[in-house]
């Protein structure tokens, strides 16, 4: 036990790093690597992202319906790079899913390396506690590579009287019961979303991706990029962040998979914000993962670029978020355009079909910087991969009201009350879990 409380300790203390303002230090290698970057790929300037402070700015973010135009049409989902129509579940397999994943590796999220280390997963710890009443067990994983430069972290709670293999929900995120230095969280108002997975019966994983790589630019030489390229330069293809993160998912899935006690056929994965884009990115590409859970993941995410909502791609290409992609896509800040992207949003919530995947976000007042009306239209426009395949995407095409659950279909939709959290959605989602898995509750 006090192993397992020196291991939490440690894991918070890390988390507590990734969340603060980076140093100066820091800061200065982002940037001088982000210029280095430019260099490599020829560009003299980038656009300036939109300004979401001065709203007397020329570049003042837009949070105007009526003026969020398209800067162009989106690309068609349902016709290969040919411009044959893609008419059948076998086309759409052999010819355009793999078309959208080599655009998306070499464009936007960048390809995984054949250097990309293995990874050794050693059981560091186990605690038997209760949550929500119940008694858990609490598996604590390390994923090393590298001789130790790489040290992954993986929290995987498992009701201790389950009697059989059991769903579990994977989320990317902070270590339980984290919160940033300062802050102070408000009154806990109900079960937390560990305790509500807990009550079903189902086990629920928590993943680090800071563990993976870190969130900077200054941590292109370090984490699971630097240790697969040997320190040198990313080429203009190379995977970033996002794509990291997602990589990390799945090797914990591969940990998850080997245990008996896991039903490897229902494990989700939720995140919210940069994670909500990086488990849409898991989905995407890992199709082991049976439904997943993305919240306020905005422009890189379920937002369609091409809206002018909210954040821009040159928010994305700037060098605050460069190394969340592959350095192709900062070349769509300039001097290329939006509307030059071969792929949207669209495209990438359609690569998870015909799995279930729920989108949500806060209301728009409070959580406009994503768009939440950008990733339902993306979403709409998704769909036809679900009908393709036999199943049924977003259904309704009207914009649904604050607090409506658009869950008909396997393609779900929800916009809470409240700002940038999964919180208020939560219980949606499970409900939803719980339907597409054909689970009762506690069962």
């Amino acid at each position: 036990m006090r192993r397992a409380l020196f291991l939490g300790m440690a894991a918070a203390l890390a988390a507590a790093a990734a969340a603060q303002p980076p140093s100066p230090e820091r800061k200065a290698a982002t940037e001088a690597d982000y210029r280095a970057t430019l260099a490599r790929l020829g560009i003299v300037s980038v656009r300036p992202g939109a300004d979401g402070y001065n709203r007397n700015a020329p570049n003042a973010v837009n949070y105007d319906e009526a003026k969020a135009g398209m800067a162009s049409p989106l690309p068609e989902l349902l016709r290969s790079a040919g411009g044959r129509p893609v008419t059948s579940a076998a086309a759409w397999r052999r010819v355009r899913r793999p078309e959208l994943v080599a655009l998306f590796d070499h464009e936007v999220y960048g390809r995984v390396p054949a250097t990309a280390p293995k990874i050794h997963w050693v059981l560091a710890a186990t605690d038997r506690r209760a949550k929500a009443g119940i008694p858990v067990v609490t598996d604590h994983y390390r994923g090393r590579a590298g001789g130790g430069r790489v040290a992954i972290e993986l929290d995987v709670t498992l009701p201790a009287a389950a009697r059989g293999p059991v769903p579990v929900v994977m989320e990317l995120g902070f270590p339980e019961g984290f919160h940033s230095p300062g802050f102070n969280p408000p009154p806990k108002a109900g079960p937390d979303w560990m305790e509500q997975v807990v009550a079903r019966g189902w086990g629920y994983a928590i993943l680090v991706p800071s563990t993976i790589q870190p969130d900077d630019g200054a941590g292109l030489n370090e984490g699971v990029i630097g240790l697969a390229s040997a320190g040198r330069p990313r080429a203009a293809d190379a995977w970033g962040a996002l794509r990291a993160w997602a990589w990390g998912a799945s090797r914990a899935l591969d940990r998850l998979t080997a245990d008996r006690r896991v039903d490897g056929s229902r494990v989700a994965i939720e995140g919210l914000s940069r994670y909500g884009k990086a488990a849409l990115v898991t989905m995407a590409y890992d199709r082991r993962f049976s439904i997943g859970f993305i919240g306020s993941s905005g422009a890189g995410g379920a937002k369609l670029l091409r809206r002018d909502f909210g954040e821009r791609v040159e928010n994305l290409a700037a060098s605050g978020e460069y190394h969340w992609f592959a350095p192709n896509f900062i070349r769509y800040a300039g001097p290329r355009r939006t509307a030059d992207l071969p792929v949207d949003a669209h495209d990438l919530i359609a690569l998870a079909a015909p799995r279930p995947l729920f989108i949500g976000a806060g209301n728009v007042r409070e959580d406009g910087w994503v768009d939440p009306r950008g990733s339902f239209e993306a979403a709409r426009a998704a769909s036809p991969a679900w009908h393709l395949l036999g199943a049924l995407g977003l259904v309704g095409e009207s914009f649904p009201a604050i607090g409506e659950t658009r869950d008909a279909g396997r393609l779900a939709f929800r916009e809470h009350e409240g700002g940038h959290t999964n919180g208020p959605n939560w219980p949606a989602f499970l409900a939803f879990a719980a339907r597409m898995w054909g689970l009762l509750p506690g069962h």
